[in-house]
């Protein structure tokens, strides 16, 4: 199931937003060794170290929302919500800056 960010920016400047808010979440969570490998000018697949266990997922950027996706193996599942707050949390602020001017 796709969780999603909604924003009012357009598919472009929403792409600079998800590009500064993974590259901001890289810097700041580098002990969990995020990785992002653009698929198409739009999609990426994301992944992420807990405790010994790779997360993958996805993120697209729509022209009113960016969507996420994590596929959490079974025994990771009560943390995939956290993750996603994280990752959502991480996209809102960027989304208040680009507003603001600030991308």
């Amino acid at each position: 199931m796709k969780h999603s960010v909604p924003h009012d920016l357009g598919r472009e400047k929403a792409k600079r937003v998800a590009e500064a808010a993974i590259g901001s979440y890289s810097q700041r969570f580098s002990k969990y060794e995020p990785s992002c490998d653009w698929q198409n000018p739009y999609a990426a697949n994301i992944g992420f170290k807990v405790k010994g266990m790779s997360l993958k997922g996805s993120i697209e950027v729509a022209e009113k929302e960016i969507l996420l996706d994590l596929d959490v193996p079974f025994l990771m599942r009560p943390f995939k919500g956290q993750a996603l707050q994280v990752i959502e949390e991480e996209i809102r602020g960027w989304i208040s800056k680009s507003k603001a001017g600030e991308i």
